[in-house]
């Protein structure tokens, strides 16, 4: 649009040089026809089109002096198209110059001299924008860069927090284990030593109290100590753990897509179907390299451990599967075993619970 009220004003400057001529009809004729053709070149916006139009423009000065007049608007526009040197055909129409008055002449002059210092004003104007522009969007990509880095950084942290976490319960499940646990199975060991000996009937029901006490102690610590140790299991650690121990002659790809909220039975299944079919991978299979795959859906947790080794039956002669399809029963999941010439594949779902969809 700016270009455009730019070549109005242009225009208009060639107007009054066409007014100072003898005549009317032909500066009509050449004003309408400027005007066309720069209005249809503004539309057209294909610099091929332009140039062609430009250098019509420019030759019809030889034929028609009077065309001289819109040099201005020639020179604007081939100034817009870089390409200046397209109005050099009109400069041959300068021979026929007595045809035109001298104010016209002058107008012409003073013209040409205006639309380059717009052409230069604009130029300048464009530039200093299209460095806005770009400084503009190198902010916009500087803070989305930021931005990422900085989730980044806060994923990292929530990471190690969260590893603290996993350690700290592992040693707290470890000291009860090893302090409380010993000490309350030498208690038992003392409080049956008790029974055993003591020749009181009145001491024997005060004992068997305390010795069913502190097997419900006992209990009670196991299944907490249990609970802390399966609700430190990583299941991510674990699965680096076992990429990081395959063979060399494989590439193992982990594609993990899973929140810190699975359960932990179906984990720590999960967990020993990887290591499972890793093991089974490494032994018997003829290709070099194994896909795992993880992920957490709305309705289900999924575990895809596949190969490429050409496998076309199932020999179930080892304990290996078997123990894959009682891991997978334990939890209440599924689990396929689907061999093929481009490899064997082990696909197994669990069923998530309504509480865990409403989380």
């Amino acid at each position: 649009m700016a270009r455009l009220l730019d070549k109005l004003v242009i225009l208009m400057i060639c107007v009054i040089g066409l007014c100072s001529d003898n005549s009317w009809e032909r500066p009509v004729v050449v004003l309408l026809i400027s005007a066309a053709l720069t209005l249809f070149s503004q539309l057209w916006d294909n610099v091929k089109v332009s140039t062609i139009l430009v250098v019509v423009w420019a030759v019809s000065c030889i034929f028609f002096p009077i065309m001289i007049c819109t040099l201005p608007l020639i020179l604007f526009e081939a100034l817009s198209l870089r390409r200046p040197w397209l109005i050099v055909p009109a400069f041959a129409a300068l021979g026929r110059a007595d045809e035109l008055t001298m104010v016209q002449l002058v107008i012409t002059a003073v013209g040409s001299l205006c639309a380059w210092i717009i052409y230069s004003r604009i130029s300048r104007l464009e530039a200093e924008v299209d460095k806005l522009h770009a400084l503009r969007d190198t902010t916009a990509e500087s803070n989305i860069q930021l931005s990422m880095e900085n989730h980044q950084l806060a994923e990292a942290q929530d990471n190690e927090i969260r590893l603290a976490t996993l350690r700290e319960r592992n040693r707290i499940a470890r000291e009860i284990h090893d302090n409380v646990g010993h000490m309350l199975t030498r208690s038992l060991l003392q409080s049956g030593a008790l029974l055993v000996i003591n020749k009181d009937e009145a001491m024997r029901e005060p004992l068997e109290s305390l010795r069913d006490t502190l097997d419900s102690a006992m209990t009670s610590i196991r299944a907490s100590v249990h609970d802390l140790h399966d609700e430190s299991v990583d299941l991510h650690k674990i699965i680096d753990d076992c990429i990081a121990s395959v063979d060399s002659r494989f590439r193992v790809e982990l594609d993990y897509d899973a929140g810190d909220t699975i359960p932990a039975d179906i984990r720590l299944c999960f967990a020993g179907v990887i290591k499972e079919g890793i093991n089974n991978a490494v032994k018997h299979s003829t290709g070099d390299r194994i896909r795992i795959t993880v992920r957490e859906h709305p309705g289900l947790y999924q575990l895809v451990v596949a190969d490429n080794g050409s496998c076309t039956e199932i020999h179930e002669t080892g304990i290996g599967l078997k123990n894959m399809r009682e891991r997978a029963a334990s939890v209440g999941g599924h689990i396929t075993f689907t061999p093929s010439r481009e490899g064997f594949r082990i696909f197994m779902s669990v069923q998530r619970k309504d509480k865990e969809r409403n989380k």
